[in-house]
């Protein structure tokens, strides 16, 4: 997906976006970048693959460098960047974080007259920092540049603007991230992760509105255009790919997964369908909180009997090969015998996307002598891909293991009744769960419900994106 963070100081900030932007690293795995601007050596900007070597490793040497009393840093799933772009509207640093499912459409729609071109990638595609550099770049001014450009992009981009004078923050349209400012006596920063404003001294003090766009320098933040009154922020913040410290719409990460966890357990205990196991356990590293409001909630011992060895390989999909994907995350699982061997264990996942890894662990977990493997989801079965932020993204629907196990079972009639399929009290529903957990090797597979979920959250249901679950925009 991605991640940034932005300072605006009365000292040199190096450090602060240094350390800001590292605290976004669980955010992408592919790309970092950082610019600097300082009135004596103007912007300086970095940007480094990071696929298989951390952010700080990699910008420690630039550290030395670099200098200025305002900056920002990103971390990126997909664009090299921060671009830096020289314009009519003066030269700035830009930084995005999204998808533009239309992007073809508007290059080829907007800029296809004389005059007109962009750099292409590898993949021959146009950076998404530069298409929305020069969809900003047609209007008078940054402001209404920021609102044009998200008036007519489809999906979803929120942006970071490093200029002379400050930073300039535009939250998208319907808020599906989270942009919050920071302050402290030096100055101001902005920060998708709330926890990152905190631990390097910032006192979170501002949150943005769907829409919003604000500026920020030393003395503090200025808004330059009012927040939509419709918000629809992505519910896998909290299930699965936001930080533990972090608050969303003032609602704690971890403090939410243990309370999904919880629901989840006391529905479970309602409807009867709570086995009788030995240990509750979360897959690692999201699925441990839920596990342990699960484990509470039902009295049940909970325990690792695995532990991911993360030392050299932080994160299961970080190599580009899936069989090297694959062969990594089977490498990183240690068992801990003495809590497996003769053991009936329920595990409990953020999420079951396409069921790959998820399949090599219950594998693992009968070959270290587990007696019995039930699995639990701490969300809805995903349906369909996002097409808002890169995650759950697939080239086909039919990629996700829910959407497979109904087309095996169906055929393309199967795909009219989703929703039916999504539901685990109805016929469809049962015969789903028990067709994955033939095909996975579970002996018995429970979701959270889409209720469940959004009461574990504590926002009202129209402000929270549940797209990947209903289809529903």
């Amino acid at each position: 997906m991605g991640g940034f963070f932005g300072a605006v100081s009365r000292k040199n900030c190096k450090y602060d976006v240094f350390f800001g932007t590292d605290y976004h690293s669980h955010l992408g795995t592919k790309r970092g970048g950082m610019a600097m601007y300082d009135p004596a050596k103007g912007f300086q900007r970095q940007i480094h693959n990071i696929e298989n070597t951390p952010f700080r490793t990699k910008f420690e040497r630039d550290m030395l460098e670099m200098n200025g009393q305002a900056g920002l840093g990103c971390i990126s799933d997909t664009d090299p960047q921060p671009l830096l772009v020289r314009s009519h509207l003066g030269m700035f640093a830009i930084s995005t974080v999204g998808i533009v499912t239309n992007a073809e459409k508007l290059v080829a729609d907007t800029f296809s007259g004389p005059g007109h071109y962009f750099m292409a990638m590898s993949s021959g595609k146009v950076n998404t920092n530069e298409l929305i550099a020069a969809l900003i770049n047609r209007c008078d001014n940054l402001v209404d540049g920021i609102r044009y450009a998200q008036s007519v992009v489809e999906g979803s981009i929120t942006i970071l603007l490093l200029t002379e004078d400050g930073i300039i923050a535009a939250r998208d349209k319907l808020g599906r991230l989270p942009i919050v400012v920071g302050q402290k006596e030096e100055g101001c920063c902005v920060s998708m992760e709330s926890f990152a404003c905190q631990k390097l001294g910032y006192t979170p003090c501002y949150n943005l509105g769907p829409g919003e766009i604000v500026k920020i320098t030393a003395d503090g933040y200025e808004q330059l255009s009012a927040p939509g009154d419709k918000m629809k922020i992505c519910a896998f913040l909290w299930t699965y790919y936001g930080y533990p410290n972090s608050n969303y719409e003032g609602k704690n990460v971890e403090v939410m997964r243990c309370r999904n966890g919880e629901i989840m357990a006391r529905d479970e205990l309602a409807n009867g369908t709570f086995p009788d196991v030995d240990y509750v356990a979360g897959v690692p590293d999201s699925g441990l909180p839920h596990a342990i409001g699960y484990a509470n909630h039902t009295h049940k011992t909970f325990a690792r009997p695995f532990v991911k060895y993360t030392p050299t390989w932080a994160r299961s999909f970080t190599p580009s090969n899936q069989e090297m994907r694959n062969l990594v995350a089977e490498m990183k699982q240690i068992p801990v015998p003495e809590l497996i061997e003769g053991k009936k264990l329920l595990l409990v996942d953020d999420s079951i996307v396409r069921g790959t890894q998820l399949h090599e662990t219950v594998e693992f977990l009968y070959k270290s002598g587990a007696k019995e493997v039930h699995m639990r989801s701490a969300c809805p079965p995903i349906m369909y891909s996002c097409k808002y932020l890169n995650f759950s993204r697939s080239n086909s629907d039919m990629d996700l293991l829910a959407r497979r196990t109904i087309q095996r079972l169906e055929g393309e009639m199967g795909q009219q009744h989703v929703a039916e399929y999504a539901d685990a009290k109805t016929e469809r529903g049962q015969c789903m769960l028990k067709a994955i957990c033939e095909e996975m090797g579970f002996d018995s597979l429970g979701y959270q419900s889409l209720d469940g979920l959004l009461e574990a959250i504590g926002l009202d249901r129209d402000k929270v994106c549940t797209y990947c679950w209903t289809g529903e925009e």
